[in-house]
């Protein structure tokens, strides 16, 4: 076996590639880490998404893998330090999805100031009902960005583009780092300072264990008072019961969820309540142009190890 997929991935790029290479495709197998366990064990190259996990007792498992191909960005469900301390290389064209998921943010963040889904369901149930579903514009209000790497920026700029102010929280940025440039950003030391003045918060960074519960029962509480909050990045960054009472007790506007602790989310009886609250499935990727760009770079990069050459994508 050269190439060996555990969860549902189809692409031309993958039927390009099993031209040249023996491919086994069986997307359930991350479901049975067992049974993953036994078939890895000849696998030149492992192809996953985001359910896979890739632990260091998997990667023993496997010697004669040579990479891991990642169809996506998040990297929490792979052991970095694992992979590169038994030369396994990680795939992940960190950049061919940023502008999908830039505006899908965008797009929850004018969903949520226009009430959109709501009217939806209330004009198809007969409803016309105007003014329940006033809104507020964007221009002038004020957009907090956590983490401005690729994807922040491109959220950043946008939101400029709608005339709104920016503040932003990256601890790894400084107060002259180009990737303020053209901006007209304000940058905050703390993650609180940033918070207390956005009329909407978006999250844009990893999850590590630095981030996770990031934004906490602390952390929303240091928001303004009506304000929104949109995460199309990682579950695990916030504390969805801190979020949840936020919202319940009318501290928080509403908020736009595009990624869940669980995914997906083992009960229905939360967030789904809430006529303030926009869920979509984790998404942010998923349009044709981004679904197209990261597989044909992961399965090139596939190609490239499998023939002895280095990757272009190698974040490990």
């Amino acid at each position: 076996m050269d190439v060996l997929i555990t969860e549902e991935l189809v692409s031309p790029a993958i039927d390009r590639l099993g031209k040249t290479y023996s491919i086994v495709s069986e997307p359930t197998l991350w479901k049975d880490p067992s049974s993953l366990k036994a078939k890895i064990t000849d696998a030149r190259a492992l192809m996953i998404r985001n359910q896979t996990r890739v632990t260091d007792d998997l990667l023993a498992a496997a010697p004669a893998l040579k990479a891991v191909g990642r169809v996506g960005v998040g990297l929490d469900n792979i052991d970095l330090s694992a992979a590169k301390k038994r030369g396994v290389v990680v795939i992940a064209p960190l950049n061919a999805n940023a502008v999908s998921v830039a505006e899908l943010t965008l797009g929850l963040i004018l969903a949520l100031a226009r009430k959109v889904p709501a009217g939806d369901r209330s004009t198809r149930s007969g409803q016309w009902d105007r003014k329940t579903f006033t809104g507020i514009e964007l221009e002038g209000k004020t957009l907090g960005i956590c983490g401005l790497g690729r994807i922040g920026r491109l959220v950043a700029q946008r939101a400029k583009a709608f005339g709104m102010k920016l503040v932003v929280y990256d601890p790894f940025l400084k107060a002259d780092s180009p990737a303020l440039g053209g901006l007209d950003a304000v940058l905050f030391e703390t993650l609180h300072q940033a918070l207390g003045g956005a009329d909407f918060v978006t999250v844009h960074s990893p999850l590590t264990p630095e981030t996770r519960h990031l934004f906490n029962e602390r952390t929303f509480g240091a928001m303004k008072r009506g304000s929104f909050f949109i995460n199309t990045s990682r579950g695990g960054v916030m504390n969805e019961t801190a979020l949840l009472h936020a919202l319940k007790t009318g501290y928080l506007a509403g908020a736009a969820l595009d990624v869940r602790e669980i995914e997906p989310p083992n009960s229905r009886d939360g967030f789904e309540s809430l006529d303030n609250v926009i869920l979509t499935p984790h998404i942010g990727a998923f349009t044709g142009e981004a679904q197209a760009r990261t597989f044909e770079a992961v399965c090139d990069d596939l190609d490239r190890v499998l023939r002895g050459e280095a990757p272009q994508n190698a974040v490990s």
